[in-house]
């Protein structure tokens, strides 16, 4: 298939989605390769690239690409479901990708996280074993509700693809309007205004309040392992898959993480912090005051006995914070601002 024409008419040709893309599954690697070859036939069909006269069918072939395709992704079928242990649930677009698993939007309230490999099956255990127990805490201390993703439900699911299990977790929904650190990052190269990230450091120290109080390290605290909400000042603590018990080695690590020495031996509520304060210099940048990088360097000593408590450092923040811009008051926060 190297013409538009060939192309054209094997799109017209197709009866269902899956004349063109194959079964439908829930296989990452499958769905990968039905985009990629989703883009090639879309390129070679675009009416702006075709020859004049081949451009009523190409754009024919065009729309009738797009519907299969987007039916595709729709996974109405019972193939394109995973079933828990309180209900079922259709795995439909591609809305994140992280480390070891992929996260698909399952309705408006719900997303699907597959690992990408049976290997990675003991991490999303791992997981579920972090949120429940956060789920336990946060219920008895409400306040902490907030700062943490929502364990749906769970799924040990036979890939028809592959004939492998998966472990799979399902999340409520955390898609309208938050964007990760990773977003504001690219939107502020040049470091972000330490006033705009006071409020996010002070929402993620009390997620790690919350995560020694559950009995676990997250060991995976990155830009794009937190959720902001712009407008409403959210913060939310997600990538729990390789969430490790104290005094372990860590479950897996991230190759783009700078570490603390401790990580393979024995993490500790330590190893976050440290972790915490690694990022909040990644995220100012430049911009971060020489009183702000002398705190962050307390936080990130290199022995772990040495750091301050994440409950601890509230106050510890709240009083440097007020040293450096006076009275606290709410900035509005806009992702676009910075571009």
């Amino acid at each position: 298939m190297t013409t538009a024409r060939e192309t054209a008419e094997t799109i017209q040709a197709a009866q269902r989605p899956e004349d063109l893309f194959g079964s439908a599954t829930t296989d990452s690697t499958t769905r990968q390769a039905a985009r990629r070859r989703y883009h090639r036939m879309a390129a070679l069909v675009h009416p702006d690239r075709v020859e004049a006269v081949d451009a009523s069918l190409a754009s024919a072939a065009f729309a009738r690409l797009a519907e299969l395709y987007r039916r595709w992704l729709e996974l109405d079928e019972a193939d394109f479901e995973v079933t828990g242990t309180r209900g079922r649930y259709p795995v439909g677009a591609l809305h994140a990708t992280g480390s070891v698993a992929d996260v698909y939007l399952s309705g408006s309230d719900r997303v699907v996280k597959i690992p990408r490999r049976a290997a990675a099956n003991r991490l999303l255990s791992g997981e579920r074993n972090a949120l429940r127990d956060l789920a336990r805490v946060t219920g008895e201390h409400p306040w902490l509700r907030p700062y943490f993703p929502e364990l749906v439900d769970t799924v040990d699911h036979l890939d028809s693809a592959t004939g492998e299990h998966r472990t799979v977790n399902v999340l409520a929904a955390l898609t309208d309007r938050f964007v990760t650190l990773e977003d504001i990052r690219a939107a502020y190269p040049g470091g972000l205004d330490p006033r705009d990230y006071a409020w996010m450091h002070r929402r993620l120290l009390r997620c790690l309040a919350g995560t020694e109080r559950a009995g676990w390290v997250h060991t995976a605290i990155s830009p794009a392992n937190v959720l902001v909400h712009p407008r409403q000042h959210g913060i939310v603590l997600v990538g729990w898959s390789f969430a490790t018990r104290p005094g372990q080695p860590a479950a897996a690590t991230l190759k783009s993480l700078d570490y603390p020495p401790e990580i393979g031996d024995r993490v500790s509520p330590a190893t976050d912090v440290h972790l915490a304060h690694r990022l909040m210099l990644t995220m100012l940048g430049d911009r971060a005051p020489a009183p702000l990088r002398a705190y962050a360097a307390g936080c990130m000593q290199a022995d772990p006995r040495l750091r301050p408590d994440a409950a601890d450092l509230l106050d510890e923040f709240d009083d440097l914070l007020d040293r450096l811009y006076g009275k606290r008051r709410f900035r509005p926060f806009e992702l676009t601002k910075g571009k």
